[in-house]
């Protein structure tokens, strides 16, 4: 008998949707991020980069918590919406927890873009542009190609983050099934019904895959040196 039930496969696949959304955004808002912080010099860029990389050092739960702040129904930003016409409701449901992902999946996506981008020697650069090549020809044809192991590291590593978050995802969304519960929360209810079977096979499922996902990282920086992600 199939230990895994139909709310667990909903968890998980619940788990694969909101990676995958918060992963799409993320790649988009990243790039030209990641672009400007990798060229600008200025002394803003420090504070930019610590702010970013905030979620690698603080703990879950505060981070959490202070989301669900600001997503609150009476929170800053759940108000800035309103004002120009959102009417769902953030906290607690699958909007929620796709933006949550973006703040704290952030880090695994900007820094591996910076790296790549900061690893383009510069007078490729310079050669394109005494070609007439202009800022967006260069960008496009030239410094995306270059960066592809950057994006492959950097969406993989998003994704992969997103999909085993436990503590952002149980402060700011709950255990709503169907919306809110993910294959992380679907674990750790099993362990707190000692339903170890049941835990069992769903860390089983989300150990593989996560193994799954990894290999193309370390595939793409095959006869790449680890510190260039280019």
């Amino acid at each position: 008998m199939n230990p895994l039930s139909t709310a667990d496969w909903e968890a998980f696949f619940l788990s694969l949707q909101v990676a995958g959304l918060s992963t799409l955004l993320l790649l988009i808002l990243a790039t030209p991020l990641a672009w400007w912080l990798s060229q600008s010099r200025g002394r803003g860029r420090v504070l930019l980069q610590a702010f970013i990389a905030l979620p690698l050092v603080l703990p879950p739960t505060v981070l959490g918590f202070y989301l669900l702040v600001l997503m609150h129904p009476e929170g800053a930003l759940s108000g800035l919406l309103r004002s120009l016409g959102w009417q769902g409701q953030l906290s607690f449901s699958f909007s929620g927890l796709v933006l949550g992902s973006l703040v704290y999946s952030a880090p695994f996506a900007v820094q591996p873009l910076m790296h790549a981008f900061g690893a383009i020697p510069r007078n490729l650069l310079d050669a394109a542009s005494t070609l007439r090549a202009g800022p967006w020809d260069r960008f496009f044809h030239l410094v995306l190609p270059l960066s592809r192991r950057g994006f492959i590291v950097a969406a993989t590593l998003s994704f992969a983050h997103t999909l085993g978050e436990f503590g952002v995802v149980l402060m700011l969304g709950g255990n709503i099934p169907g919306e809110t519960r993910t294959a992380a929360i679907a674990i750790y209810d099993h362990v707190e019904s000692l339903q170890y079977a049941q835990a069992h096979a769903m860390s089983v499922l989300m150990l593989l895959f996560s193994l799954l996902l990894l290999l193309p990282v370390y595939a793409a920086q095959r006869g790449a040196d680890p510190l260039r992600l280019r």
